[in-house]
């Protein structure tokens, strides 16, 4: 999907294999799956597995964990399929680096309003970082747009994945800003938690892709 001077586009929380399979077909180049109990868009090994098989190849499947232990990122990788993982707490930085050592591409949340926090980033070996505001009772976004243009301190240095609150309607004024090699949405593509709304999909990957760059981004996926 991605043009060269284009970011890549990972769209998370998917719950449905017909759904993830659509995604794939429209060019979003990872699918995120989220392994956290308390997320409304939990999804349990089976099906977690049952989406990863029915992915192409050359879609990355990003397994999303909050505070997990190496033992049981690793227990999900064996039995679902996922090649990514998505490290979305206050880990410690050594997860982050035994997984890298495993060759796993590796993304670390940080957030702008609680830690682990974008000044952060130099104590983690990442592939990406991928960057949210921090408020609500959820780990991830909560569908809360922010001040996208801070995280240009993170792209100025890092793989960025750009995150939180972002839409079809929002996403390339959110480019704009802060020059992320990847963008992440959920709930900007959905109807309901983990339920994706396939055209508001298209239309997300559609404005990515008519979005410009200053750089050529990293490919993180």
């Amino acid at each position: 999907m991605c043009l060269k001077n284009t970011p890549q586009v990972k769209i998370c929380g998917l719950t449905e294999i017909d759904a993830a399979v659509k995604c794939a077909e429209l060019g979003a180049d990872a699918i995120g799956i989220v392994f956290h109990s308390k997320s409304p868009r939990f999804v349990r090994d089976e099906r977690a597995r049952e989406i990863c098989l029915a992915l192409p190849e050359r879609v990355k499947r990003v397994g999303v964990f909050v505070d997990a232990t190496f033992t049981s990122i690793m227990q999900k990788i064996e039995r679902c399929g996922i090649n990514a993982v998505q490290l979305h707490g206050n880990e410690h930085p050594q997860l982050a680096e035994e997984l890298i050592k495993e060759g796993f591409v590796v993304i670390k949340a940080l957030f702008l309003e609680r830690k682990p926090s974008f000044e952060d980033a130099v104590k983690y070996q990442a592939s990406a970082f991928l960057t949210e505001c921090g408020k609500g009772t959820l780990p991830g976004g909560n569908a809360l747009s922010w001040e996208w243009e801070k995280a240009k301190i993170i792209s100025d240095q890092y793989p960025l994945i750009l995150a939180g609150g972002l839409t079809p309607e929002n996403v390339f004024r959110a480019v704009s800003l802060c020059l992320p090699d990847a963008v992440d949405v959920s709930s900007g593509v959905e109807f309901s938690p983990g339920i994706k709304d396939i055209e508001r999909v298209k239309l997300f990957i559609m404005n990515v892709s008519e979005s410009s760059h200053a750089k050529r981004p990293w490919r993180i996926f």
